[in-house]
């Protein structure tokens, strides 16, 4: 595939070398919120002449030692390396390790091992007892998207490498860890965690929780972790409701590759409301509030099982390759499972949300392109946003339209996910794979159709060129636009207006879109407020 010769986010030189595998080996001390242990990373130089290896890390992590083993070099006893670290950017530094002269020649393994502590960095949170939904044990869990596990672990933090890992966790009596593993065991004796992750995944999607968790199954292939406290709730929204979608996912997509697909509820300080971390979806507790907004984001996750996680975008500057692949997903799976209807009205919240967004941000705005050139020391998370989402699935559903049937473009998505599974690409690889699966529309170049240019695509600012149509969804919109009329008139409805409208029935989609749409009514006559009751 075309990955990218630069990341400006990472600090290494990882074209250098191929990561086969790498271990973590840390016990973690809730009392002083640190885990130590070490890194040891199994490497491939793959160009003549490297005499450095260079890692993102963090200004968090506290180096020990670091020391390197060659098999087969005549050396049996590990060496011992001198190190620097630089720094990088705000939200990382660069650890230089000096490798043995002479050793270390392209295609001969390497053993590097990182002793180290991790501090207070941004990959880790560490919730004293008073912050976690239970009030009565203290939690850890780390999120390292986009480029925050450079303070979990040096290496090389970028989407473009791919890996094997394998973890073994020392904890304190009562405390239940999980990660982003396929397999996993506890030795009760020894209240130590062994994970193993046999398919290759970035670095961002190493992730780990650990805390007084307890499980219920709620599927044959998955299972809900959360606080005692939660966790019948938590089951009860989702029993039966995971298998379901992942099975629909696998009639459109192909079969799900991950084997496990479990559910942790994380306290509120979740920074974000959900991370598709493969294997163990971390989620937001308060998402239980709303069965739609959970299902949805569930739902989701899961489309991220094939697109982001199994084919990932190779540069953070393409962020929209998973994204917004997965909303495309998303809406086919949700369309499948719960009707046009329902898919159209989310589809319209969300649309409705990018518009109100473009309005404020000014068409000409950069952040507004598909492909968004980062500048040096630019964090990619800051540019993670509403376009990367739904411009990119307006592109994906532009492409679908250009088929004409949209099962003949869930084949084509199956097919680009058995192609490029487990690997790294970039917007190219897409296109390519698109005109070469679709001759007959490369024959009448669509790519270059005025005013819906893939390039124009990719590099315009500005709002989508092309958005689906929403009409199937009518049924459940026209109502909430029917509503907000009343209000557009200039004065204050009456209530008898207001009452023929069943708001009871309404969903939490519809309600969304009527007070996103309220604030488009501006200003407001006065009396609004006070008809409160009405609503």
């Amino acid at each position: 595939t075309g990955c990218p010769l630069v990341d400006v986010a990472s600090a290494s030189n990882f074209r250098d070398f191929q990561l086969r595998h790498f271990h973590l080996d840390l016990k973690l001390n809730f009392a002083v919120k640190e885990m130590s242990g070490w890194l040891v990373l199994d490497l491939v130089p793959v160009q003549p002449g490297v005499q450095t290896l260079v890692l993102d890390s963090h200004p968090s992590l506290l180096i020990h030692a670091i020391d390197c083993k060659v098999p087969g070099a005549g050396e049996e006893l590990p060496s011992s390396l001198t190190y620097r670290v630089d720094p990088f950017t705000d939200f990382g530094s660069s650890l230089h390790i000096t490798l043995p002269v002479g050793t270390v020649k392209p295609g001969r393994p390497v053993q590097i091992t990182v002793r180290y502590t991790t501090t207070d960095g941004p990959a880790i949170w560490w919730l004293d007892s008073e912050l976690t939904c239970g009030r009565t044990r203290p939690l850890v869990f780390t999120q390292g998207h986009s480029v925050c596990n450079r303070s979990f672990f040096p290496c090389f933090d970028t989407p473009a490498v791919k890996s094997t890992y394998s973890a073994t966790v020392r904890v304190p009596d009562g405390v239940t860890v999980l990660m982003s593993a396929s397999q996993s065991s506890y030795s009760k004796r020894d209240r130590v965690f062994q994970f193993s992750m046999e398919f290759p995944i970035p670095s961002y999607l190493v992730a780990l929780v650990a805390g007084d968790l307890q499980h219920v199954d709620v599927g044959p292939r998955s299972r809900v972790w959360a606080e005692p406290c939660l966790l019948s709730c938590a089951a009860k929204n989702l029993e039966g409701g995971v298998e379901r979608w992942l099975s629909v996912a696998e009639r459109l997509f192909g079969l799900y590759l991950w084997g496990r697909c479990d559910i942790v509820f994380l306290p509120p300080s979740f920074p974000i409301v959900a991370m598709e971390n493969p294997c163990l979806t971390f989620i937001i507790a308060s998402i239980l509030e709303s069965s739609e907004f959970l299902l949805i984001d569930i739902i989701h996750e899961i489309a991220h099982g094939w697109f982001g996680n199994a084919v990932t975008n190779a540069t953070w500057e393409e962020m929209w390759l998973s994204e917004g692949l997965a909303t495309y997903a998303q809406r086919r799976i949700t369309t499948e499972a719960f009707g046009e209807a329902f898919t159209c009205l989310e589809t319209a919240v969300r649309l409705d949300a990018l518009h109100r967004q473009l309005r404020l941000l000014g068409d000409s705005n950069p952040v507004s392109k598909l492909q968004v050139k980062f500048e040096a020391g630019v964090n990619p998370s800051c540019l993670m946003n509403l376009f990367t989402y739904e411009k990119g699935f307006c592109f994906v559903a532009y492409l679908s339209q250009l088929c004409g049937d949209v099962r003949r473009f869930d084949c084509f998505l199956r097919d680009f996910i058995s192609k490029f599974k487990f690997r790294s690409v970039v917007a190219q690889d897409l296109i390519d794979f698109f005109l070469g699966y679709f001759p007959d529309l490369k024959d009448t170049a669509v790519a270059q159709r005025e005013g819906l240019e893939f390039e124009r695509w990719l590099s315009g600012c500005g709002p989508p060129m092309y958005e689906p149509d929403l009409s199937a969804g009518a049924a459940l919109t026209r109502p909430v636009e029917d509503l907000c009329e009343l209000w557009r008139r200039g004065h204050a409805p009456d209530p008898s207006a207001v009452s023929r409208f069943d708001l009871s029935a309404w969903s939490t989609f519809q309600i969304v879109l009527f007070l996103d749409h309220m604030l488009d009514v501006s200003p407001l006559s006065h009396g609004t407020g006070s008809r409160g009751s009405c609503l």
